[in-house]
């Protein structure tokens, strides 16, 4: 199969770049992020390669009603089922068509599944980004845009957590997975010139959010009069960061180079979660049931993102307050249950 190339057109205009008509691969476009950038980039008029295994942490019929949300925008997208830890399908993949950048999003996600599937998360996870880059350099990328997690940061008596604090506490198989992925990243830079951004995601949430976490797991159980597990006092906090902010710092840094860089992307306020519930509560017009639970291993009392440095590189400003966005999150959720 030739290699397939979408004519391309780039811009400066001082320190920005612009780039117009290209080609992206994105891992686990399927999911709840990943389907969301590549729709963005569809409208942006771009070409996009959507790679995921369809796995079962989640119900896959979520992400097929993604994928074909996505297809109904009727534009140059094409679906790959693969995965990571299958190098020769992704570099198969990278050899038939010319990608102008990848944007790495799929991993094994969350804190406590990684406490009882470590293997499994590392596996996936570190080689699977290995795979990744290691395709993308065989076949001529330079440009690549990988998710981190806040959960690096770990049990961070520094709040806001800032991109040059040390980063050696990790509390989860998961967040050292994420890690590793971040210390590859440098590498296939160093060795490969190759331009690598690692993202650091507060506590994405908004329309098609996993199943599993807190706010449509909290939404789909408060509308159902059914108990909430609560773990600890409800005083831990979080940095919630909705999808569309994120999107536009992902997006910004598809239009940058860098040489590699690591920036912080998250709201940066924080809500406790009792206050999570409460803003659930009035967004669904109903009271949560509580089953209170000790706190669990690999959970941490903190997350908050300093995001002065993506402000600055990025143009990053989040626009979505938390309690705009739960609203947004239960109009969605209703307009799914019907």
């Amino acid at each position: 199969m030739a290699p397939q190339k979408t004519p391309s057109r780039t811009r400066h205009f001082g320190w920005r770049r612009l780039i117009f008509y290209m080609n992206f691969l994105v891992t686990g476009g399927a999911g709840f992020i990943g389907s969301h950038v590549c729709e963005r980039l569809l409208r942006d008029g771009h070409r996009v390669w959507a790679f995921d295994d369809l796995n079962d942490f989640y119900d896959p019929q979520i992400k097929r009603r993604n994928l074909g949300e996505i297809e109904a925008l009727a534009k140059p997208f094409t679906f790959v089922h693969g995965d990571l830890c299958d190098a020769a399908v992704l570099t198969a993949l990278c050899s038939s068509v010319k990608f102008d950048q990848v944007i790495h999003l799929a991993a094994r996600a969350g804190v406590r599944p990684s406490l009882e599937q470590p293997a499994l998360y590392l596996r996936v996870n570190v080689e699977g980004t290995v795979n990744v880059l290691e395709a993308a350099r065989r076949s001529g990328v330079k440009k690549i845009t990988i998710a981190s997690s806040s959960s690096v940061y770990g049990v961070n008596a520094k709040v806001p957590f800032s991109e040059s604090d040390p980063i050696f506490s990790a509390v989860s198989p998961y967040a050292a997975s994420k890690l590793a992925c971040e210390a590859l990243g440098h590498t296939w830079h160093h060795l490969y010139q190759m331009d690598v951004v690692m993202l650091r995601f507060f506590t994405v949430y908004g329309p098609r959010q996993r199943p599993d976490l807190a706010i449509h797991k909290f939404t789909r159980l408060i509308d159902a009069g059914r108990p909430i597990p609560v773990f600890g006092d409800g005083s831990t906090a979080r940095d919630h960061t909705h999808i569309d902010d994120i999107l536009e710092g992902i997006i910004a840094c598809t239009q940058r180079e860098f040489g590699f860089e690591i920036f912080n992307l998250g709201e940066s306020q924080t809500v406790k979660l009792r206050e999570l519930i409460g803003l659930i509560e009035a967004a669904l017009g109903k009271t949560a049931i509580i089953d209170r639970q000790p706190l669990q291993p690999g959970d941490v009392p903190i997350t908050y993102a300093d995001i002065s440095k993506a402000r600055e590189k990025l143009g990053y400003q989040p626009r979505v307050k938390v309690a705009e966005g739960i609203h947004l999150f239960v109009d969605w959720f209703r307009k799914k249950r019907q």
